[in-house]
Order: structure tokens, then sequence, then C-alpha cells
């Protein structure tokens, strides 16, 4: 028997502002454990907890990205549960009534679109977290990251495989980017991932047991994991065995998952209305004008690269997967008006640089210094295997193509007075290779091309010494 998975994500998104979501303590990474708390993160007796209201308008920007209906009121929840990290004994969540519903997201897959829907999107507050000595045997709790701003993305069961979640879930974390209300750093927990999985017959449609994958931090370490996931159900249904609801976890160096707990239900979190905290209503007005400040995000911006900008769509989609390299691209352009040359240098000579899309803010190499050394390559100044080291050179260096092009004396050769003398002396020393060339083997001009070229250093100009060659290899 065939089977299918059949795959839903809730993303963890955390909402970039400066301090928590109930309270006005901070929420930079990075802290001294336990040093970033207020008597409202940890729910002492006759504290009152506040919205922060660039939170609120953070999380309705994410739900009009990704088609979500806004709802003018809301209601926050209390999540009962018990664990070391959440010392209230409850989260702050939306429960029945979300801020968001019904939205979708569109992924490239199979050299087709796919549409996947989101159930809802709900705002909460996050945990704390804590860290394992396994040399002494005993956990610390760092409650740093208690009350930090979350948003929960809820996709529904539309995902079909591994590959199908991690572009989603890639497409996620760039439109939260682009809007600047994440950082989607997932080494940080900025951006997390819950997979529910299960599994099918191939051809029905009733669900199969679900099984839920937390925490999982990287594109890799996702894939992995459900890839491990979905063999392992198969596995235990082709041998006659059930699949247990469960909450699993991902070992990545062992490549496996394994039990954590079995799966809690709604009713199991015993959710009712905070009583600390009013309705949240949001105006219509305030929802079009967060509408209206939405930045072109990136499923537009490939369409205009490639229609504006006539650039391939591999081209277009490595450009505005992030809006740093795109605005890099786009600012280039701007001031070179030749976009296919600009994408190609960006591509392969950029992003080598780069570790982080946002690093590329950082790099010495401007766009105006991006294209001063491609206008340089365009007035002969120097060749086009000469400004690679010239790129090089501008980015361990911080100076511009000119000042190293003065500095080491590499100005490219383009007199064709002078360059006349270097071929004939080249093509008095190749009596033989000339009769050959004059014989019919015409790829013995690229013989010559480089022996000119070894005797100027890489300097001579290869159109012009090419030129040349076969002037006078043609008496």
């Amino acid at each position: 028997m065939s089977y299918e998975p059949v795959i839903g994500l809730e993303v963890h998104a955390q909402l970039k502002t400066k301090s928590k979501i109930f309270s006005a303590v901070s929420t930079e990474f990075g802290a001294a454990p336990n040093t970033q708390v207020s008597p409202i993160c940890i729910g002492m007796p006759g504290v009152l907890p506040v919205l922060n209201g660039r939170a609120l308008e953070y999380a309705v920007k994410t739900a009009l990205a990704l088609n979500c209906e806004i709802h003018q009121k809301s209601r926050f929840a209390r999540k009962n549960y018990f664990y070391p990290d959440l010392p209230k004994g409850y989260q702050i969540s939306q429960y029945e009534e979300p801020f968001s519903t019904n939205g979708w997201l569109e992924i490239g897959t199979n050299g087709s679109a796919k549409k996947i829907r989101i159930t809802r999107i709900h705002m909460e507050e996050d945990a704390g977290k804590l860290i394992h000595d396994t040399r002494g045997n005993v956990s610390y709790v760092d409650l740093n990251r208690a009350g930090v701003p979350l948003v929960e993305i809820v996709s529904e069961p539309d995902i079909g495989s591994a590959e199908e979640a991690v572009e989603y879930l890639k497409k996620l974390r760039s439109i939260v980017r682009y809007l600047g209300v994440c950082d989607g750093n997932m080494e940080e927990g900025s951006l997390r991932c819950d997979a529910n999985i299960s599994v099918r017959p191939g051809g029905t449609t009733e669900l199969g047991t679900k099984v839920e994958i937390k925490n999982v931090n990287s594109f890799k370490f996702i894939q992995k994991a459900i890839e491990y996931e979905i063999k392992r159900q198969i596995s235990l249904l082709e041998n006659g065995e059930k699949v247990v609801q469960e909450t699993r976890l991902y070992d990545s160096t062992k490549d496996v998952t394994f039990s954590m707990r079995t799966k809690e239900e709604a009713h199991d979190y015993r959710y009712f209305p905070d009583p600390d905290l009013l309705p949240v209503i949001i105006k219509s007005e305030t929802i079009e004008e967060l509408r209206n400040s939405l930045p072109e995000l990136p499923d537009a911006r490939f369409k205009r690269f490639t229609q504006e900008f006539g650039l391939p769509e591999y081209d277009a989609e490595v450009l505005t997967a992030s809006r740093e390299i795109a605005d890099y691209f786009e600012e280039a352009v701007g001031l070179y008006d030749n976009p296919k040359t600009i994408s190609n240098w960006i591509m392969t000579e950029l992003l080598r640089e780069v570790k982080e899309e946002d690093d590329i803010g950082t790099l010495s190499v401007t766009p105006e210094r991006l294209a001063e050394l491609l206008k340089l390559i365009d007035d002969g100044t120097i060749s086009g295997k000469i400004a690679k080291d010239v790129f090089a050179e501008m980015i361990s260096s911080g100076k511009s193509a000119k000042e190293i092009i003065e500095d080491k004396g590499i100005k490219q050769i383009s007199d064709e007075s002078e360059l006349e003398q270097i071929v004939a002396g080249i093509l008095e020393k190749h009596p033989d290779e000339i009769s050959r060339y004059k014989g019919g083997d015409q790829k013995l001009i690229g013989f010559f091309v480089g022996q000119v070229m070894k005797a100027t250093q890489g300097k001579a100009n290869p159109k012009v010494v090419n030129e040349i060659l076969r002037k006078e290899l043609s008496k």
C-alpha cells in the first residue's frame, strides 16, 4: 500500500518590539539570565498586564500580508498548564476569539503554484527557557523570554511533503522580514516551527493519527525531522501497529524523533478569558491604514523584477527572497542600467561574502561602488577577469575600485599601438603555430591571446587583442 503524508505547521514568530507584550521590560536578545524580568512577566499578585500597541500593529500587518480576515474584536485567554519555565502557571494566548482567521500563502512546488490555507493567526506571550546541564544532571530556568510577544501562524493540513513544508516556512520567513515585524533568526528562536504530521493510504481523504514535532529551529532539520517521522509512521502501519497521538522531539545528531509526552487536547489547557485584559478592539480605519502601509511583498516584487527588468525567474527568486538584497539590486540598477549584469555580480560575487541577508548592508561594496566597478569594465579600464580580483580587494580593504587600480597599477592596456608591438613580438616567436592556424586550426587564436595576456600580466584588453591578432594572422 502506498501512503501519503499530511502536514500542517504551527509557526511562532517573535515580534520585533523593544518591550514585552504586556510590560515595559526589554526583549533584547543575549542579556544575562533572569535580568529582563518584571513582576508582570511572572504574574505576581496585584499586577495588571497592558497590551503593547506596537505588538498588535505588527501582528495585524502579518495577518494582512498573509491574506487573513481581521476581526475587529478579539480576546485573550489563559492557557493553563504546569512547566518550570512558566511561573504563572498559565500562558496568555488567544483561543476562541483570535484577531485573524482564514488566510493563505502561495508556494512554488514542482514548477507550479500551490496555495496553503492558514487557519488562524493569534497573539500570545512566550514562556521562559530551560537550560539543561547534562554534566550536573540539572536544569536552569531563564525567564528573559517570558512575556516576549509572539504571533502563532497555524496552517491547514495542506502540505504534502517535507520539501513543501520548508518552502512554506522560507516564504513565511521572507514575508515577516519584508514587513520588518520579525528578524526571522531561527538560531535565536525568533522563528520556531511545530510540525503536525500524519500519513494515510494514497487516494483516501480521512486523516490519520497526528503526531506533533516541537520546536525545530532550522530549515535543514525541519526537512529531516519530517522525512524521518513520515518513514516512522509508515513503518508502524505496514507492521500492523498503530500510530500514537503524541508530541515528539527531533534529535539532530541521531536524525531521529523521540517521544516527549502524549499530545494534549484543547480541553486539557482549561482555556478561559483572561480577567485582567479587556477585549482587543481594532477599528476598521486602523486596519485599512495598516493595509496601506504594507511594503511591496516578495511575490509582487518577483513579478516586477521579471517584467520590468527582464530577469530570468531564477534570478528574480534569489534577489527577492530578501528585502535587503532586493533593495541593493534596485539601487545598483538605478546607477548602472544593466539589470542582468548587476544580478550576475550579486549572485556570484556578492552573496558569497554574506552569511545572513541583512549583512549585505554592512559590506564595503555599496551599490554605488559596484556600479563604479562595472563602469570601469565597460570603458576598458580593467578587464572582467581583473574586476573580480579588484572586487575581492574591495571587500577586504574597504577601498574603491579606482583606488585599488591606481595602487596596484593594474589598469588595462587598451592602446592599439602598444598592443600591436606586443602581438608582433609574440607572433615572431611562434612561426609553427602561425602555420597551423593558417592551415585551419582556428582554435590556436586562444593560444596567442593567452601569450599576450601572459606577457602583459593580464592587463591587455582581450577584445582589442583579438581584433589585432585576427588582422595580423589574416595577412
